[in-house]
C-alpha cells in the first residue's frame, strides 16, 4: 500500500537540554508568575544566503502584527531582548548534544558555523533563530532497518506564545534561548506504525542524557508526502501514540485533494488532538538561512569527542537488563531507567536491603510525599533513612512515614524493636484474639507495632504460632 501511495515519512524531534541558556548565562526555568518587563516590537523579513526572502517569512510579514514580549529579570538578559550580541556558546549544552549525536551513531563535525534562521512570527525577538550543526550521518535501527539521520543540530528554543488578538501576539521570553537539540530523519520511514517506533527509540536515547522532562520540553513533528501530493510538515504531534493517526489523517487529506483535482500545497500544519491538522503557513525553504556574524566558529576537538565517547550514558534497554541481573524486577528496573536514576540506585544498592524497597524509596515513595505533602525530599535524606534501616534503627515498613516526617523537618525518634520483643508482642495479640484469621491478626499487629517491626517478620511469627 505504501509503495502504491508513494508514501514518504520523516520524523523531526526537538528536545530541550537541562542547562542554562545557549548563548548567555541566564537560567532556563519556566515561570508562571507576573513578568516584570514588557516591550513591544514589529519584525521585518531579511534575505537569506540566496538573496531572496523566504516564502514563510514573507507570509508572516503580511500579517503586520505587533509583538508584545513579557520577561523576568532573572531569566532574561539583554541578549533575549536583542540588545546585545550573543555570549560564548554553553559548553555543557554542547557536550550533551555531542553525547546524543554519538548515541545516534552520527559523526561529529570538528568546526561548525552558527547560522541564523529567519523566523518572524514573533517567537524570536531578533527575527531569527540561531542554529548550528553538531554531527552528520547518524541512524537508528528499527525492524532491522536503518533509518538515516542526516544531521543533528543544536539551536535556541523560541519564546512562549501566551495570547493573541487580531493585531498583536504576546510572548514570554523565559523559554527563549533554552538549548534545543533538533534530530531529523530522512524520509525513509515505511509506514505510520514504524514512525511511532522511530520516535520512541529516539526518545529513549534522549532520556539517557541530561534533558528536560515534562510537557513542552520535547516536540515532535512529522514530515509527509504522497505521490502527486506535496511535503507537509505537521507541528507538535506531542504523544507518540498519536503519530500513526495523524499520518493516516494527512494521507486522507492529500488523497481527497487529488481526487478533486486540486493542487496539494507544501505547507506547515498544526497537529490537533483528534489526529487532524490545521493550516499554519507555507513550508519554509533554503532562503531563510544566513551566517551568524557575531559568534566565532564553534570548534569540537578530537579530544572532546573521545572524552564524550568514553563517558556515554547507558540506554534504557541496557539499564533494565543490568538491573534485572542485580535481582530487580522488570517493573522496578523500568521505573529506575525511565527516571534516569541508575547511579543513585547503584549507590543505594550496596546496602543489605531488599532491592525493590530501595527502588520504592528512591522513586515511588518520594513522589507520593511530593504529591500528598507538597514537600521535597532529597537523595541524601533518602540515603540517610536507608542507612538507619540497614542498621536496624528503622523498620522497612516505616520508611514512607519517616520520609514524610523528614520532608516536614520533624525530629525522627523511631527505634526498631528487638526480635524477642516483637515475638512477645505478637504472641500476646494471638492470645487476646483467639480464633481470629491470619489477616485480622496481621492488621492488629501491624497497627500496634507500627514503625517498630517489618511486615515480613510479623507475618512469619503469626504463621509460626497459629499452626
Amino acid at each position: 500500500m505504501e509503495k502504491a501511495l508513494g508514501l514518504k515519512i520523516g520524523i523531526e524531534i526537538h528536545q530541550q537540554l537541562d542547562t542554562n541558556k545557549l548563548f548567555c548565562e541566564c537560567p532556563s526555568s519556566i515561570r508562571a508568575d507576573k513578568p516584570d518587563i514588557k516591550i513591544k516590537r514589529k519584525l521585518n523579513p531579511v534575505a537569506g544566503e540566496t538573496g531572496k526572502i523566504d516564502i514563510a517569512a514573507a507570509y508572516e510579514a503580511e500579517k503586520k502584527k505587533t509583538f508584545v514580549y513579557e520577561a523576568y529579570s532573572q531569566e532574561t538578559c539583554l541578549l533575549e531582548l536583542d540588545e546585545e550580541p550573543p555570549h560564548a556558546i554553553n559548553q555543557e549544552a554542547l557536550k550533551i548534544a555531542l553525547q546524543i549525536s554519538l548515541l545516534l551513531n552520527a559523526t561529529p563535525v570538528n568546526v561548525s558555523q552558527v547560522m541564523r534562521k529567519t523566523v518572524i512570527d514573533g517567537s524570536n525577538t531578533s527575527g531569527f533563530q540561531r542554529t548550528m550543526i553538531i554531527a552528520r550521518d547518524g541512524y537508528v535501527k528499527i525492524d532491522n532497518q536503518k533509518i538515516s539521520i542526516p544531521a543533528i543540530m543544536l539551536e535556541e528554543d523560541s519564546a512562549r506564545r501566551t495570547a493573541e488578538t487580531k493585531d498583536s501576539v504576546t510572548f514570554k521570553l523565559d523559554r527563549l534561548g533554552i538549548p534545543l537539540v533538533e534530530i531529523s530523519t530522512s524520509p525513509e520511514i515505511k509506514n505510520a506504525e514504524q514512525a511511532k517506533k522511530v520516535a520512541l527509540k529516539i526518545g529513549d536515547i534522549l532520556r539517557a542524557c541530561k534533558v528536560k522532562r515534562g510537557i513542552g520540553t520535547i516536540r515532535q513533528d512529522v514530515n509527509l508526502s504522497i505521490r502527486n501530493g506535496a511535503r507537509t510538515e505537521i507541528k507538535g504531534v506531542q504523544e507518540p501514540a498519536l503519530i500513526p493517526k495523524t499520518i493516516e489523517k494527512e494521507i486522507e487529506r492529500q488523497k481527497e485533494l487529488l481526487k478533486k483535482r486540486k493542487k496539494v500545497e507544501a505547507t506547515v500544519r498544526d497537529a490537533l488532538e483528534n489526529g487532524e491538522t490545521r493550516y499554519i503557513r507555507p513550508l519554509p525553504g533554503a532562503a531563510r538561512m544566513y551566517p551568524e556574524t557575531d559568534i566565532q566558529l564553534v570548534k569540537i576537538s578530537d579530544k572532546m569527542i573521545e572524552e564524550t565517547k568514553s563517558n556515554l550514558p547507558a540506554l534504557r534497554e541496557v539499564i533494565i537488563s543490568d538491573l534485572k541481573k542485580l535481582g530487580l524486577s522488570e517493573e522496578y528496573a523500568g521505573i529506575i531507567a525511565k527516571e534516569n536514576k541508575l547511579q543513585e540506585f547503584l549507590e543505594l544498592g550496596k546496602m543489605k536491603i531488599d532491592k525493590s524497597i530501595i527502588a520504592k524509596s528512591l522513586i515511588l515513595w518520594p513522589k507520593e510525599i511530593i504529591s500528598r505533602e507538597k514537600l521535597e525530599i532529597n537523595f541524601e535524606q533518602i540515603k540517610n533513612i536507608l542507612e538507619q534501616v540497614e542498621r536496624g534503627k528503622i523498620s522497612e515498613s516505616s520508611i514512607k512515614e519517616v520520609m514524610a516526617k523528614t520532608a516536614k523537618g520533624e525530629k525522627i525518634e523511631m527505634k526498631k524493636a528487638s526480635s524477642g520483643d516483637i515475638e512477645k508482642e505478637v504472641k500476646k495479640i494471638i492470645e487476646e484474639n483467639k480464633g481470629a484469621p491470619f489477616n485480622a491478626l496481621m492488621g492488629i499487629a501491624m497497627l500496634k507495632l507500627k514503625g517498630k517491626a517489618d511486615g515480613k517478620e510479623i507475618a512469619g511469627i503469626i504463621k509460626k504460632h497459629i499452626r
